[in-house]
């Protein structure tokens, strides 16, 4: 069985463009620049700050709070002179800022949900939000968004883009619960004496200044060695300071907001959002998604929990059973519990299960590589989906030439880890329209959206575009059951 791609193709745009702080060379450069201005008259500042904001006002929504910002910036770090007229002010942080093309490399690997907002519809169509990997320079990802519909008879079509490319800066967890906080030391094993004394010492919920003033009146107790108070505590700063929030304005569009990394942990990259429409027991509706976060020596999974994509909670997830890429999270709890798929051993799905999101011990392998498409390792495509007959769980293999395919299996709806049928041959695959790109031979997906009875699948192109196909499901569940 073969999925049907259609004509759509979503590529790079390096127009789309953020700004980040910028201060060549070292601290004391900032302090250089404000001597350098200093030389020049009001009216040669005064030009120079026309230019820049004709220039570039129109590719941000608001150039002139990001250059008072970036100059406050400099300013902390240079111990600048904070009361300069506005003017000056806004030249100092035009040359302590820069552009970022968040989609100048590729735009690929996506995961489809369906839109928290459904007003306006017509009858049989639902409004849908992707997620997709946006690549730029020195390759560093982030999450963007794309929303559109797919009306009755399966027809796709792509909203136009908001104007801007805008970020938010995060806000680190202002309050820390003891349990979820103290069962991730433990999931890490470093719950040892020196933790337990520091959180003795804390209030709950306690709060990351709080914290680093315990460990400071801890560090000289002799009862541990130096070595292990060292990795403890460089595990409770990384656990506390993992957790923070963004949150957009709400004159920021959907397609205008960029993930983009954030903390230490995140700054080589944030890849391969795995989003999913989570319904708890009494109804309740949050989505999730899954990402791997790499600081340049490690990748981590993280979470993102979010109502309304416009604000957003972002934790790291712990755990004995972790993965470094590629957990998915089922949409919903069976029997109470959490189940997630991830690849544990490299090569080889897992089915996990937990009573805390954020933190994973348990696991059963669920497939291993047995067809010739899939002999270097299995993966997920993103989060299963529910059907009649079971969990339909679109995955990944890796074949001769490091050709990756997207195939299928089917799983049991109350034993998640037992497989009720599968595909033995790929349901897409990189053909000549597909091969080519930064990695060639790719398709990959994380994660498509069941509509009526078509799974609609949108899926990366060789790490470079992204393209949508859509395949009818009672089509799939025949095939994977052998029947013609």
């Amino acid at each position: 069985m073969k999925a049907q791609k259609t004509p759509i193709r979503i590529m790079a745009d390096p127009s789309r463009v953020i700004t980040r702080f910028f201060l060549p060379g070292a601290e004391s450069r900032a302090g250089a620049i404000v001597d350098q201005v200093a030389t020049l008259g009001d009216d040669e500042v005064a030009s120079l700050v026309t230019e820049v904001l004709a220039r570039f006002s129109w590719r941000h929504k608001d150039i002139e709070e990001v250059l008072l910002r970036h100059f406050g910036a400099a300013a902390r770090l240079g111990a600048l002179n904070g009361t300069l007229p506005r003017e000056r002010r806004l030249l100092i942080g035009a040359y302590c800022t820069l552009e970022y093309a968040i989609e100048a490399v590729a735009l690929f690997n996506p995961s489809m949900v369906m839109h928290p907002v459904q007003e306006g519809t017509r009858d049989g169509e639902v409004r849908f939000l992707m997620s997709v990997r946006a690549c730029g320079e020195g390759h560093i990802s982030s999450i963007v968004f794309r929303t559109g519909t797919v009306d009755r008879s399966g027809r796709i079509q792509l909203d136009p883009l908001g104007r801007f490319a805008s970020t938010a800066r995060p806000k680190l967890e202002e309050e820390i619960a003891q349990e979820g906080y103290r069962a991730e030391l433990q999931a890490k094993e470093v719950y040892d004496d020196f933790a337990r004394r520091v959180l003795a010492d804390l209030t709950d919920p306690f709060s990351i200044t709080e914290l680093v003033s315990a460990i400071d009146r801890h560090r000289l107790d002799e009862s541990s060695s130096p070595a292990a108070r060292t990795e403890t505590v460089s595990w409770m700063l990384w656990l506390a300071q993992s957790s923070y929030h963004l949150d957009f304005p709400v004159d920021v569009e959907i397609s205008e907001r960029v993930i983009f990394p954030s903390h230490e942990h995140e700054r080589r990259g944030i890849e391969d959002a795995r989003f999913v429409r989570f319904t708890e027991d009494d109804g309740h509706v949050v989505y999730y998604g899954t990402f791997t976060a790499h600081d340049g020596s490690f990748a981590r999974p993280h979470v993102v929990e979010t109502e309304d994509f416009r604000r957003f909670r972002i934790d790291a997830l712990t755990g004995r059973c972790l993965c470094e890429k590629g957990a998915a999270l089922f949409p919903r709890r069976i029997g109470g519990r959490y189940v997630m798929i991830a690849r544990l051993d490299g090569e080889s799905l897992f089915c996990m299960q937990s009573d805390n999101i954020r933190c994973w011990n348990e696991a059963t392998k669920l497939h291993g590589p047995t067809e010739p498409w899939e002999y270097m390792l299995v993966g997920n495509c993103g989060s299963p989906i529910e059907t009649s007959r079971g969990w339909l769980l679109l995955t990944h293999g890796v074949g001769p030439m490091r050709r990756y395919c997207i195939g299928a299996m089917l799983l049991d709806r109350d034993d998640p880890a037992r497989i009720l049928a599968r595909l033995r041959e790929p349901l897409l695959v990189p053909d000549e329209e597909d091969r080519d790109g930064c990695v060639p031979n790719v398709v990959y997906s994380c994660g498509a959206m069941l509509h009526g009875d078509r799974l609609i699948l949108p899926y990366g192109v060789s790490d470079t575009a992204t393209r949508i196909a859509s395949l009818s499901v009672p089509e799939l569940l025949r095939r994977m059951n052998g029947d013609s």
